[in-house]
């Protein structure tokens, strides 16, 4: 039998203060039926002695000291699962707003998650192809990656993040939009799905407006996408409690349906920078202490916690990669959410101001761009043989593409030699060629590929010292 508690000890923005409490425990849901009639929701956030307080997910108008029964229900936050949550869309705790009704099902799962065994991590192979030229060929996305976007206020990243959806798709072209069966044999594959791969998206966007929300529906719809994309939004005009709650929602979707239904599940998160800025106003409201730029001291824990949910489990099928999003403020890639993401996951992907003010689309910036875990998803019998040393040449010639812009500032254009005039030809092209794509082009790897050997033929032989005399000789002639 349940205890009902009468009254509130204090009230604190979406805070509440309850004393008396016996039995309850960190994480707990409650219920909170306030003058009888309207039920909220709210987790047990702090505990001390008999006090616990409590973070209420909708907001606390209506509430006062006196009109709220509170019940405790023995158990963390949970959302029921099956593969029917598949192309349905839900708010930011997991409950529907498409109007297609709850889901039913026995499965229910705690949405804080299990910590993974490190033991039993697989090491991520193989890539995620994503259609853009720039991520593919120079910062390629590998199954079971964690790689973040760093972008600015009013740079493309809704776009970026709707064309990836629609786009992304296994190496061997199983994809969202297809539904995913790709034809071929894996040893990952879903049970009773053994001759095809499964893939998936989850799509999570926190303190969105309605007009992006809008904006993503009514793409992943005319992209055919949309049935197989689980999508949890919060608006901005929704309570900031339930945009802490979201990611994990997200990625509670996300696991099940990779470790138990087998799907290669792509996690896209946007925007990482509301679910910080709604754990300071959280943290605020408790009274602790702050740290850098007002931030909890806890934040570095808190996104590790969502990040690391991202992975490959031996024995399980299907794989969770993520790909959060976040703004920096003032464009700062020092601010401590892009700092403390850059410590935990495995590259990033930078956006450029200027190169969006030029017109490029995605305005990606390759030089602070990478993707440690490159290296070992591409080449031969992942990619092509030539990929990495395409990649590290297309780095080097466009490192030296700033080094002649900065002495063409000084001395002139017309000042510099033969070899520096042909990188700024170089740099030029590969902007609005291989970075620059159309926001409805899908390009293979292999066109990526062929792109970046047609702009390294407009630097001499001699200069191409990154890739290997074989490989060059094999490619660099070839039309």
């Amino acid at each position: 039998m349940s205890i009902e508690y009468l009254g509130l000890s204090s009230i604190n923005g979406p805070l509440v203060i309850l004393e008396g409490v016996m039995g309850a425990s960190f994480e707990e849901i409650v219920e909170m039926k306030v003058d009888g009639r309207e039920t909220k929701l709210g987790r047990i956030i702090q505990l001390d002695e008999d006090r616990a307080v409590i973070q209420v997910f909708e907001n606390t108008a209506n509430m006062s000291l006196t009109n709220t029964h509170t019940r405790l229900t023995g158990h963390p936050m949970e959302i029921a699962l099956s593969e029917e949550i598949l192309g349905r869309t839900f708010n930011g705790l997991g409950q529907p707003i498409d109007g297609l009704g709850e889901i039913i099902s026995d499965i229910r799962r705690d949405v804080n998650g299990k910590p993974m065994n490190p033991v039993s991590r697989e090491y991520p192979r193989n890539y995620i192809r994503t259609g853009i030229s720039a991520i593919d060929g120079l910062t390629t996305l590998i199954r079971g990656q964690k790689l973040p976007i760093f972008s600015g206020n009013g740079l493309p990243h809704d776009q970026l993040a709707a064309q990836i959806v629609k786009q992304a798709s296994l190496a061997g072209g199983s994809s969202a939009a297809s539904g995913g069966a790709d034809g071929r044999s894996s040893g990952n594959a879903a049970p009773g799905a053994a001759d095809r791969e499964r893939f998936a998206v989850v799509f999570a966007a926190m303190g969105v407006k309605h007009d992006v929300a809008e904006f993503f529906r009514r793409t992943f719809e005319e992209s055919g996408a949309a049935s197989h994309v689980v999508t949890y939004l919060n608006l901005a005009n929704d309570p900031v409690a339930e945009r802490i709650i979201t990611p994990k929602v997200a990625l509670t979707a996300a696991e099940y349906l990779a470790f138990d239904k087998g799907y290669h599940v792509l996690v896209i998160l946007t925007d990482m920078t509301s679910y910080a800025e709604a754990l300071r106003e959280i943290s605020s409201s408790k009274g602790e202490i702050p740290s850098r730029k007002g931030y909890p001291g806890y934040l570095y824990s808190e996104l590790a916690a969502i990040y690391e949910r991202a992975g490959i489990i031996t024995g399980c099928p299907g794989s969770v990669t993520q790909i959060p999003i976040l703004t920096m403020p003032g464009d700062d890639i020092t601010h401590p959410i892009p700092d403390l993401t850059g410590y935990i996951t495995e590259g990033q992907i930078v956006l450029d101001r200027s190169l969006h003010q030029q017109g490029i689309y995605p305005p990606i910036n390759v030089l602070p761009s990478l993707s440690r875990l490159m290296k070992d998803g591409i080449g031969e019998g992942f990619t092509r043989e030539d990929h990495q040393d395409v990649a590290n040449q297309l780095f080097s010639a466009y490192a030296k593409v700033g080094e002649a812009r900065a002495l063409a500032s000084v001395i002139g254009e017309d000042e510099l030699s033969l070899s520096d005039k042909k990188y700024l030809s170089f740099g030029k092209a590969f902007e609005n060629e291989f970075v620059g794509q159309d926001i409805f082009e899908n390009r293979s790897i292999y066109e990526t590929l062929d792109i970046g050997w047609r702009l390294l033929r407009m630097l001499p032989k001699d200069e191409l010292d990154r890739i290997d005399t074989k490989i060059l000789d094999k490619y660099y002639d070839r039309e």
